[in-house]
């Protein structure tokens, strides 16, 4: 007889442990962040803004981890294959910081119990106790879960579409896709937000952080959670998602290169040349080249990729000569902000700013050598650019007064003019030139 239990017991044991592993294995393209087996991986951190971790030491860095993962050993644990906490402790936090990625994560929770998931250290996709009896009616929870709960009251994503919630005891499914700043949200296979801004919770005057890390909140409840996976999107994924999902559909713009020759173009040409169907700036030479056509209020879709130290501009409303970055309504820059050799620049020179005018947030390229994304919308005297999903500059012209060497900008009031490309010496390449106009 005992025998016999022990045979009984070792074979649910290794049934257990089979679903356990088999519950954990990641579908292709994804890697599993979570093992079935321990907290490998991971680390504790609690609510805690990203910018003064990074800001003191690594050994302070590395002693305050420390003491944040011995608290989240108290408070987190695995039984059969699923990460459990006791809702309490510090938030188990990946080791690993991801940028653009496609997240899957399963949990089921209990009455009274709320939590999230930080993306990139930011809080958060929300889950709640959605009943009545859960007290938190008054914070839109019978809204249901999977809202970007910490953006500003009335923006798009801060509460989900639908509510999709599952009943306790059962198994919810979230696919999170988070592109630049955008996030879109898949509740139990309902879309729950639709390619919503996360607002940057830590400093809502900057775009959320390029990269950081995931975090799985604590919040007064037990909580489980299995089948933990992420992808990584590749830049040239990021850039089809971007498009498909702006506001301005694909089908809506205008090609402005055919990515031969120079046909509806103007201006010194010959210091340009195509290269694998880029328009590129000729080593040590420059100039200004434009449309033929004339615009007035436009969104201007483009991929470019920068050298080392790379400098060249968007030339907006070129009147056809002058310089544009004071001819024209501005000369977007587009530089190597990074590099060395402008490391003293006026903040009003960096990449995506309106030359000398309006300074454009820092920190959103992808690495050197690689193709960035960017969109541009030019509305009476407003621009905006977006590179690679983050709004980088927001600026009314007509409001600025100040101006880089308090330099004058004549052309800054120009209602019409070309589109184009500074030059300066610098084989800077653009791609996938597309115009929308506006009326």
């Amino acid at each position: 007889m005992l025998r016999s239990l022990i045979s009984l017991c070792l074979i649910a044991f290794v049934t257990i442990t089979g679903l356990a592993a088999e519950q954990n294995t990641p579908p292709k393209g994804f890697t599993a962040l979570f093992n079935g087996k321990n907290l490998d991986g991971w680390h504790g951190m609690p609510h805690f803004d990203p910018r003064k971790l990074e800001s003191i030491t690594e050994a302070e860095q590395s002693e305050q981890i420390s003491k944040w993962t011995e608290d989240a050993k108290m408070h987190w644990s695995v039984d059969q294959g699923e990460l459990v906490n006791d809702g309490k402790g510090a938030y188990l936090t990946t080791d690993k910081a991801y940028g653009d990625i496609e997240f899957h994560i399963e949990y089921k929770t209990v009455a009274k119990a709320d939590s999230g998931i930080y993306l990139r250290g930011t809080p958060q996709v929300q889950i709640w106790d959605t009943t009545e009896a859960g007290g938190k009616w008054d914070r839109n929870a019978d809204k249901g879960s999977g809202g970007l709960f910490n953006n500003s009251k009335e923006q798009p994503g801060q509460l989900p579409l639908v509510n999709a919630d599952k009943a306790f005891g059962e198994w919810n499914s979230f696919r999170i896709i988070q592109v630049g700043d955008k996030t879109t949200v898949y509740y139990n296979d309902k879309l729950v937000v639709d390619h919503a801004v996360m607002e940057n919770y830590w400093d809502r005057s900057r775009p959320l952080f390029a990269d950081g890390v995931i975090q799985l909140q604590t919040h007064g409840g037990e909580i489980r959670w299995r089948n933990i996976f992420v992808r990584e999107i590749p830049n040239s994924e990021a850039n089809q998602i971007l498009q498909a999902h702006s506001q301005h559909k694909q089908a809506q713009f205008k090609s402005i290169f055919n990515g031969k020759d120079f046909t509806g173009w103007e201006g010194p040409v010959d210091n340009y040349q195509i290269e694998d169907g880029a328009i590129m700036c000729q080593k040590g030479k420059g100039g200004h080249i434009h449309t033929e056509k004339e615009y007035a209020d436009f969104v201007v879709r483009l991929e470019f990729q920068l050298p080392p130290g790379g400098n060249n501009g968007l030339a907006i409303r070129y009147p056809g000569s002058g310089n544009p970055a004071y001819a024209g309504m501005t000369e977007l820059q587009v530089l190597d902000s990074e590099h060395p050799k402008y490391a003293k620049l006026d903040a009003r020179q960096y990449h995506g700013s309106a030359y000398g005018m309006a300074a454009a947030h820092r920190g959103y390229f992808r690495p050197l050598g690689e193709w960035n994304y960017q969109e541009v919308t030019v509305k009476g005297s407003t621009i905006k650019v977006e590179l690679n999903g983050y709004t980088i500059l927001d600026a009314d012209l007509s409001t600025i007064s100040e101006y880089m060497a308090n330099s004058p900008h004549p052309g800054k009031t120009l209602e019409k003019g070309y589109f184009g490309f500074a030059g300066h010496n610098d084989p800077v390449k653009f791609r996938g030139l597309s115009i929308k106009e506006l009326h």
